[in-house]
């Protein structure tokens, strides 16, 4: 078979992410788009209310889009462009309309209630039942219920969504790139980080092509991602420099033509109205009809148990920090822009190790060696690097195909370290190709897993921090789940179809083996010697893990009621603006005076363009259950490896393997005998 010109329009193998361009969204999405409705009006005229008869053909629709529309959101995130961005704005509504049609498609609809109503749904495996189950809830989600005024009105608004999500979040990522602060004085950088150093001098020959410039000499340009703004808030003994960052910071896409405060007030008004026209009372409660929590009243009160817990830690700890930074010689009162900085100075006086002192004995290639061992000793997978074109969108990307004896079950693209210019911050996992039957055949899973590290320098490889490292381990048991799942239905294969507060349960489980002791020494060897981390560094390390702890437990219990709030009873049609609604939520959960000027709000991607609309909750949802599950591997005694390798099968068997196919809570159930407690977490942090 001849393979067509533009690469959008592949349907096997792997997305040629280095072939595709701007021009070729258009055409490519053009022509998808109206085969799909093809198929869709061909469907509708003819429904078999039969697996075989009407899902498998939904199935075999989504193909094209797989191959498409996915690699296109994914370069948005990875390789953005302005031309990228018009390309994919052109045809967003068009793409929205027909997924409007699909999902409110009367005849698919009533062809799915039939399936589930008919004599043949016992014969169903689980996963099948649930996958109609899912897309039933879908379909009412997506409108299938309503008629005239009210339909046009919904599409409206799913349309008005999609684009304000996208220009949210394209303001985000501008108003980043546009900020830099020149460091000119020497002086300024004492204390700094060698890595920081690197970073920013590094960024500023790149950008400003000056030849004179060195980490050592200067000159410095401190911007606002995250590989720089973090450790020079911990590090940079300026004060006022320290101040005029954490403001920048503070203020992101607040003003001027990326101000994202109106669009904040558009998209809380039209997600409310889009409850409203479902039958839901808040979007909230439209968000939890799909979630694990039952309801809003369940999240507060696991939300109030953790912050009464936190909370008493929390004050402590800033009075801690006060009494440093005064006897060290600050007459200003603490404020916000001291916290990281003056943090790091008590963990390093009470550990006595420093970032830099770590991150040596952190290179990726040996941590990635580490964290591979430990996904082959628990769930008996092996992971190599592939030698098979990858097709991959930078040079620096990495490809690993992942076996179980000797045969291929999975593979995913690594995209490690940070690039400012073209790659959105944070971290995360998405899927590239579901599990899937294709023609017959099973086609296998690849995943995207993305962060923002510290990137190589010169011949020395990346060095990586200790959170660097656990943000990978989170990322990867994201991955884990989506290579690892045993259904061949796309819409619950892997993390599909996983309630969004279940869905970090895999990773932020990964995350606590970073603090097992072997398996840290594991990941660990010095990048010119080989030599573990040393025995004292270990200690201090698993000691750092509750350092401000309820600090750290509070800050994100107060995203997540800024979030549930703004969702469930927040008017925003009302007089008080959102962020007001933060300001009361941040005097009861901050120490100090919450900033008039704190506009995070305006950058805050995870509700207003990503997934975490009344679900920022999830985190900690997911955290008490992951460390509830950590905990079945503590009793079970890490001393006996064949018990933590059955434990590690039964964890595979079930939350990496059933994936979307089975409810989360049952799993939980099964696997411990028991509803979750937030025991395990509070422990694992000396909060209780």
């Amino acid at each position: 078979m001849t393979q067509p010109d533009n690469p959008l329009l592949l349907t096997s193998g792997l997305p040629k992410f280095n072939e595709i361009t701007p021009d070729h969204i258009e055409p490519a999405i053009t022509r998808l788009l109206a085969e799909a409705m093809k198929r869709l009006e061909d469907l509708e005229s003819d429904i078999q209310p039969t697996w075989k008869g009407l899902i498998e053909p939904i199935e075999a629709m989504g193909l094209p889009f797989e191959y498409s529309w996915g690699p296109i959101g994914h370069l948005l995130n990875v390789k953005n462009t302005e031309d990228l961005r018009k390309a994919h704005e052109a045809m967003l509504p068009k793409v929205v309309e027909f997924s409007l049609r699909m999902g409110q498609s009367k005849p698919i609809y009533d062809g799915l209630v039939e399936i589930k109503d008919g004599t043949k749904w016992g014969g169903l495996d689980d996963a099948q039942r649930r996958a109609i189950e899912l897309k039933i809830r879908d379909a009412k989600h997506a409108g299938v219920g309503l008629e005239g005024e009210e339909k046009e009105r919904f599409n409206e608004i799913s349309q008005r969504l999609s684009q304000l999500g996208t220009d949210f979040s394209n303001h985000v990522l501008d108003a980043t790139k546009a900020y830099e602060l020149i460091i000119t004085e020497k002086e300024d950088t004492k204390g700094w980080p060698d890595t920081l150093r690197q970073l920013s001098s590094m960024g500023y020959n790149k950008e400003k092509e000056t030849e004179d410039s060195s980490p050592e000499e200067g000159l410095w340009r401190i911007t606002l991602e995250a590989p720089v703004v973090v450790p020079f808030l911990r590090h940079s003994r300026n004060r006022s420099q320290r101040e005029h960052i954490y403001r920048a910071y503070l203020s992101r896409a607040d003003e001027g033509e990326l101000d994202n405060s109106p669009l904040i007030m558009e998209i809380l008004r039209l997600k409310k109205e889009k409850a409203k026209l479902l039958g839901y009372e808040s979007y909230a409660d439209l968000s939890l009809a799909s979630k694990m929590a039952p309801d809003v009243e369940a999240i507060q009160g696991m939300l109030t148990e953790l912050f009464d817990a936190s909370k008493p830690h929390q004050v402590k700890e800033f009075g801690e920090l006060w009494d440093l930074a005064k006897n060290s010689g600050q007459g200003e009162s603490l404020m916000q822009w001291d916290t990281a900085f003056w943090s790091e100075r008590l963990k390093e006086k009470r550990f006595q190790f420093t970032d830099d002192q770590l991150r040596p004995y952190f290179p990726m290639p040996k941590v990635l060696e580490g964290m591979f061992g430990l996904a082959e000793y628990l769930f008996g997978i092996s992971i190599r690097e592939s030698v098979d074109e990858s097709n991959a969108w930078h040079e620096d990307v990495q490809f690993f195909d992942v076996y179980e004896n000797r045969e291929k079950i999975a593979a995913f693209y690594l995209d490690a370290y940070s690039r400012p210019g073209d790659k959105r911050g944070g971290a995360w996992m998405d899927s590239c190709l579901n599990r899937r039957i294709v023609d017959g055949e099973l086609r296998l899973p690849v995943v995207y897993l993305n962060a923002n590290g510290t990137p190589p320098v010169g011949e020395r490889p990346s060095l990586m921090s200790f959170g660097e490292v656990t943000t990978l381990f989170h990322e990867f048991g994201h991955g884990l789940q989506g290579m690892l799942t045993t259904v061949d239905y796309p819409d619950v294969s892997g993390i599909n179809g996983v309630e969004w507060d279940a869905v970090e349960t895999a990773s932020q489980f990964m995350e606590n083996w970073c603090y097992h002791e072997p398996i840290l020494k594991s990941i660990s060897g010095h990048w010119e010697t080989g030599e573990p981390l040393p025995d004292d560094l270990v200690q201090k390390l698993l000691d750092a893990k509750v350092y401000m702890a309820g600090s750290a437990m509070v800050r994100q219990l107060e995203f997540g009621l800024t979030d549930m709030k703004l969702h469930s009873t927040y008017d925003p049609d009302g007089l008080v603006h959102p962020f007001e609604v933060h300001r009361e939520i941040a005097k009861r959960t901050q120490v100090l005076e919450p900033l008039k000027e704190d506009h995070f709000l305006c950058a805050f991607t995870h509700i207003f363009a990503g997934g975490y609309a009344a679900g920022y909750y999830s985190y900690k949802w997911a955290e008490v259950l992951s460390a509830d599950l950590y905990s079945a591997f503590e009793f079970a005694g890490f001393e006996k490896p064949d018990a933590i390798q059955e434990m590690g099968k039964r964890f595979r068997e079930s939350f990496l393997a059933l994936g979307g196919g089975v409810d989360p809570m049952k799993v939980f159930k099964d696997f411990m005998g028991r509803e979750p407690s937030t025991e395990a977490l509070l422990r694992h942090n000396n909060l209780l």
